[in-house]
């Protein structure tokens, strides 16, 4: 499903630091998403007027992803517990249960998680959690374009 672990070396590997957020959420949201392999560096950011924090994590990863051109080797960063824990853990319980959750009701945001499996399949994907607002260089850039997508300033 796209979500192999890989060695902890990142040789080869196309590293990747996603964000989203909204005010107030729901509400206006942005998202971003930068890529790195070797010294080359790309930064994506959007906007949806009308969105929740989720569905910004959720987008922004997806984006990510369908931005590669070709079946990669990929350290996907998230601050999003709810995307990490979503893509290794709960979406193969989902699939099983024809997007219901536990509950039997219809898994929130299943067209995105779609989507994101979608975006996910061809690449070997490590998905790593690191926690937001840490110092995290990477993090904190993509918080910085996600939150400029949002007040309008970039995307």
């Amino acid at each position: 499903m796209g979500s192999r672990r890989l060695d902890s070396d990142t040789d080869g590997a196309v590293e990747i630091w996603t964000d989203g957020g909204c005010k107030p959420n729901p509400g206006p949201g942005g998202w971003a998403a930068i890529l790195r392999y070797g010294d080359k560096v790309k930064e994506l950011s959007g906007y949806d007027a009308a969105t929740t924090n989720n569905r910004m994590e959720l987008t922004a990863a997806a984006e990510a992803l369908e931005a590669l051109k070709r079946p990669s080797k990929v350290i996907l960063h998230t601050d999003s517990e709810y995307v990490r824990n979503g893509i290794t853990k709960w979406v193969h319980g989902w699939v099983r249960n024809n997007w219901r959750n536990a509950a039997k009701d219809p898994v929130a945001n299943y067209l995105l998680w779609q989507r994101l499996l979608a975006a996910a399949k061809p690449h070997a994907i490590e998905w790593r959690w690191v926690k937001g607002h840490s110092g995290d260089v990477m993090n904190e850039r993509a918080d910085v374009l996600a939150t400029q997508a949002r007040e309008g300033k970039g995307g």
